[in-house]
């Protein structure tokens, strides 16, 4: 794990990449040529130590990818708001690591993976529903270089 300034509040490995497979989408952060972040909600899965991301054939967060290929990934889990003590009880993630386009079996992977956590009741007629729209549909994966997870 990264090291954090709040070293009281940070939760095991084990419990970040337990938040992080639960979570049910994350934002992407990504930096354009000239510099400026993007962040963009995602849903994803995670499959061994990568998260796996589907996307349209063009957009801003693939333009960024194709000139930076460092990104930041990070989810939210429960929150609860502490009006009294001027806080909030919360549990995050965040990532950093290299993202590259996967292909072919890789491909296949992710977007089963995709399937298995967000329509696993659905999963035969997501396996259609995946062939017909392959050639429109561009699959993602974040190896980990760090994990960070905090907890209040």
């Amino acid at each position: 794990m990264k090291e954090l300034r709040r070293k009281d509040r940070a939760i095991a490995e084990e419990e970040a990449m337990a938040l992080l497979n639960k979570a049910e989408y994350g934002v992407l952060s990504t930096v354009d040529e000239s510099g400026q972040p993007y962040g963009v909600p995602l849903n994803y899965c995670v499959i061994g130590h990568c998260l796996y991301f589907h996307s349209t054939v063009e957009g801003h967060k693939i333009d960024n990818i194709r000139k930076n290929l460092l990104v930041s990934f990070c989810v939210v889990g429960n929150t609860e708001l502490l009006a009294d003590q001027f806080g909030t009880k919360y549990e995050s993630v965040i990532v950093s690591g290299k993202v590259e386009e996967v292909f072919d079996t890789n491909k296949q992977i992710g977007l089963e993976g995709l399937l298995h956590k967000y329509s696993a009741e659905f999963f035969d007629k997501g396996i259609k529903y995946i062939e017909s729209l392959r050639e429109k549909t561009r699959v993602f994966k974040i190896s980990i270089n760090t994990l960070t997870g905090k907890a209040r």
